[in-house]
């Protein structure tokens, strides 16, 4: 039975990217309860103009709110998180956790100060984000890329189709610089379905690089904000799709390995 003090969670993606980051949230509080909503009905969010992306997310964030009554809303999708994160905040009373390019944390670590930050085309084109270059990259040399396809392709793999090495090369090459010796040593991984991808970059860089993740950073700031595990391990995931599919059988199988143990519709 499920401990009705441990607090609820709601993971929030357009996507399956956020499941990366409720992996690392589940691991840090097992305890509680999770629900996860893919707004894949409006997949992929760099489609939609600002103002039609923020309402959007709006609504759906709404009606789970109503739905679910979560504790704590995790934003898992930087595209999401760069336009909407003070729309809802200004609308909703729950604590929101969001995702944004881990470029301080990159900048400091960076051994070359050459860093690429990968995302989305909506996510590297962001005042936001360019705003985060130059608070926080003095010295650093930091190369935005976007890509319009390697969401897509992290989706595809997750539900067991193939996609080829040359394709996903092609998307990271822009990331690689070498600078008269100055080479690019960390990339930021700034959309959360590109962990899911994580050996195929590996396998495919140029060279070594840190391939930096957000999640472990969300799951702190999660604890941060509600405390640290207090009971036993709470219940599988329930996973939502606003689309209304079912998970075929081959994505189904995977998304247990994220902790998902039921699906259903969301109401979107």
């Amino acid at each position: 039975m499920p401990d009705p003090a441990a607090p609820t969670i709601l993971v929030f993606d357009s996507g399956l990217g956020g499941l990366t980051v409720l992996r690392a949230v589940r691991a840090a509080r097992p305890d509680a309860s999770y629900v996860y909503i893919a707004d894949d009905a409006a997949f992929p969010y760099g489609n939609l103009g600002e103002g039609e992306l923020t309402a959007r997310v709006r609504h759906v964030i709404g009606t789970a709110l109503a739905q679910y009554a979560p504790d704590l809303v995790v934003l898992a999708c930087n595209t999401a998180s760069t336009l909407t994160l003070a729309d809802l905040r200004a609308h909703f009373r729950v604590p929101f956790v969001g995702t944004v390019p881990a470029i301080k944390p990159a900048c400091a670590q960076s051994r070359s100060k050459c860093v690429a930050v990968l995302g989305t085309q909506a996510t590297v084109s962001r005042e936001y984000t360019r705003t985060l270059i130059r608070q926080f990259a003095a010295g650093c040399h930091v190369i935005l890329v976007g890509s319009s396809r390697l969401a897509h392709f992290a989706e595809a793999e997750l539900a067991g189709a193939a996609v080829a090495d040359a394709d996903i090369a092609a998307e990271i090459a822009p990331c690689f610089v070498d600078r008269d010796g100055q080479r690019t040593d960390i990339v930021v991984l700034a959309c959360t379905h590109y962990p899911l991808l994580l050996p195929r970059l590996r396998g495919l860089a140029p060279w070594p690089v840190d391939w930096l993740d957000p999640a472990p950073a969300i799951a702190r700031r999660v604890v941060d904000l509600i405390g640290g595990p207090k009971g036993a391990v709470g219940p599988p995931t329930r996973v939502a799709f606003t689309s209304g599919r079912r998970p075929a059988p081959a994505l189904a199988a995977a998304l247990t390995d994220y902790g998902a143990g039921g699906f259903e519709p969301a109401s979107a």
